[in-house]
C-alpha cells in the first residue's frame, strides 16, 4: 500500500509553524509560545486534507548554524524533513514582513527541488493579504494568506494543500470525491433545520414554531440530488447582537460562525413570508466578509400568496443593500412541499464554480487598458495615478492585486467601478470580489 504523502511544515524560529501544524492535525499535538525555537524535534502526526490520507511534519525553526550546534543539528533535521516532503509548506510571519532570513531560507527551498506551498501566516486584518503579497518577489509562486491562530484561510489553504498533492498510485482504488461543505444560515425561524431534513429525507432536527431549537452547529454527510457528496451544516439562527444573551445562545452564535468560516458555500435561508429583513442583510455582509460564496433560499413558499410581489420586493432589497455580492441567485421553495428544491443544487453548483473561477492574466489585462480609457483613475491631491497591470493572487473567492504607484491612494469610488466592471466583464455574479492595491515608489517622484 503506497505512504500517504508527507506535508512539511518549514520556516525560520517563530512564525507560527506549531500552532499551523495543530490546525492541519486537528487537535493541540505541537507545544505552542511566543518563545522562538520551542519545536526542536520533527513532530509528526496523521491527518485527513481533502479527503486524502496526509502526513504532516512539524519541523524546528530554520536557522544558519555551525553544523556542530544545537541550531545547526535542528537545521539538519528539517532539511531531512524537507528531503522526504510531497510539498513544503514555507511560512513566513506577514505582520513582521519578509526578514533576510526569510529570503535565505527560500532560496535554498528553491535549490532542493521541492513543491513548495509559501504559507503567509498571522496575515489577520486588513492588511494581512496585502503584506502576504510581498512573498511573490521570493519566487516560490503565489501565496496563501492565513491565520492559524484565529483559524482564517486555514480551510483555503486546506484546498490548496489538497490541489498540490501528488496524484494517487495508478494501483490504488480511485479517490472518492470529496464533498461540497454548505452551511446553513440565516435566522431564527427561518426554516433551516426543516430545508436540511428535507434534504436528508428524515427528520434529522428538531424542527417547531418556537426560534431558537438549534443550539450547535450540526454536520451531515449525504448524497445531494446530483449524485454528488455534500457535508451539511445547520447553524443555530444568528439575532441581532443586542438580543443574543449571555453563555449559552452566545456560544451556539460563535459555532455557527464557526461553521460558517469552515464552509465552502452559504445557504442564506430568508423567510419569504417576511421578506428580506435588515438581520438578514447582516447575516450576507457576514458570509461576504468571510469570502464564501452564497445561494439565497426564500424559504416557506408555499405559505407565500403573490409570489410575484414577493420576489420582485426581495430582489430590490437585494440589489440596492446588497451590492458586494451583485447578482446572487434567489431560490424559491418549500422545505414542506418540496417546491423549488431540486433549483438549489444545480444554482449551489454554479455560484461554487464562480467562486474557484481564474482569470488568465493576459485577458484581465486586456480588461483592465480598456477599463483605464473608458474610465481614467481620478487625480489625487493633484497628480494622477499611475495603474501599470492586475492580476489574480488566488481564487475562492476571486482575489485581485491592482500595482502601480500610488495605487493604495484609490479611491472607494473607483475600486468600486473596477469590482462591477470585473464582475460584468468576466461572469461574477453572487460572489465576493476582492481587490489589493499594492503601490510601487516612484524613485524620481518626489512631489
Amino acid at each position: 500500500m503506497a505512504e500517504p504523502p508527507r506535508i512539511v511544515i518549514a520556516g525560520r524560529p517563530n512564525v507560527g509553524k506549531s500552532t499551523l501544524f495543530n490546525r492541519l492535525a486537528g487537535g493541540r499535538l505541537a507545544l505552542v509560545a511566543d518563545t522562538p525555537g520551542v519545536t526542536r524535534d520533527r513532530k509528526e502526526a496523521a491527518a485527513e486534507i481533502g479527503g486524502r490520507k496526509v502526513v504532516v511534519v512539524d519541523t524546528a525553526g530554520l536557522e544558519e548554524a555551525a553544523p556542530d550546534t544545537l541550531p545547526g543539528r535542528m537545521r539538519a533535521s528539517t532539511a531531512m524533513a524537507v528531503d522526504q516532503a510531497d510539498l513544503v509548506l514555507f511560512v513566513f510571519d506577514a505582520k513582521a514582513g519578509l526578514l533576510p532570513e526569510d529570503r535565505h531560507f527560500a532560496a535554498w527551498l528553491r535549490r532542493q527541488d521541492r513543491p513548495v506551498l509559501v504559507v503567509a501566516n498571522k496575515a489577520e486584518g486588513r492588511g494581512g493579504m496585502a503584506n502576504a503579497m510581498e512573498a511573490y518577489e521570493l519566487g516560490l509562486g503565489e501565496p496563501v494568506a492565513v491565520s492559524a491562530e484565529h483559524n482564517e484561510g486555514v480551510y483555503d489553504l486546506m484546498n490548496e494543500i489538497a490541489a498540490r498533492l501528488p496524484a494517487a498510485a495508478e494501483n490504488a482504488a480511485a479517490e472518492a470525491e470529496p464533498p461540497l461543505h454548505l452551511a446553513i444560515i440565516g435566522r431564527p425561524n427561518a426554516g433551516k433545520s426543516t430545508l436540511l431534513n428535507y434534504l436528508l429525507g428524515e427528520p434529522r432536527m428538531i424542527t417547531g414554531p418556537e426560534p431558537g431549537l438549534t443550539r450547535d452547529a450540526v454536520a451531515v454527510d449525504f448524497t445531494g440530488p446530483d449524485g454528488r457528496p455534500y457535508r451539511l451544516v445547520d447553524t443555530a439562527g444568528l439575532r441581532k447582537r443586542a438580543r443574543v444573551d449571555a453563555g449559552l445562545e452566545k456560544m451556539s452564535t460563535s459555532s455557527a460562525i464557526e461553521a460558517l468560516k469552515r464552509a465552502e458555500m452559504a445557504i442564506l435561508a430568508i423567510d419569504a413570508v417576511q421578506g428580506v429583513q435588515e438581520q438578514d442583510l447582516h447575516i450576507a455582509r457576514l458570509i461576504e466578509r468571510e469570502g464564501r460564496g452564497c445561494v439565497i433560499a426564500l424559504t416557506k413558499w408555499d405559505a407565500v400568496e403573490d409570489r410575484a410581489q414577493a420576489r420582485k420586493a426581495a430582489q430590490d432589497r437585494l440589489s440596492i443593500s446588497l451590492s458586494q455580492m451583485k447578482g446572487i441567485t434567489v431560490v424559491p421553495l418549500s422545505a414542506e412541499t418540496g417546491e423549488g428544491v431540486n433549483k438549489l443544487f444545480p444554482a449551489l453548483r454554479a455560484t461554487y464554480e464562480t467562486w474557484n473561477k481564474r482569470i488568465p492574466t493576459s485577458q484581465l489585462n486586456r480588461w483592465f487598458e480598456a477599463a483605464l480609457e473608458r474610465f481614467p483613475p481620478p487625480l489625487v491631491d493633484g497628480r494622477r495615478l499611475k495603474l501599470r497591470y492586475i492580476t489574480q493572487v488566488k481564487a475562492r473567492p476571486p482575489t485581485f492585486a491592482l500595482f502601480g504607484t500610488r495605487a493604495e491612494q484609490v479611491p472607494e469610488t473607483y475600486q468600486r467601478y473596477l469590482v462591477n466592471s470585473l464582475r460584468e466583464s468576466f461572469a461574477l455574479p453572487g460572489v465576493p470580489v476582492r481587490l489589493h492595491l499594492r503601490g510601487t515608489e516612484n524613485p524620481y517622484d518626489r512631489g
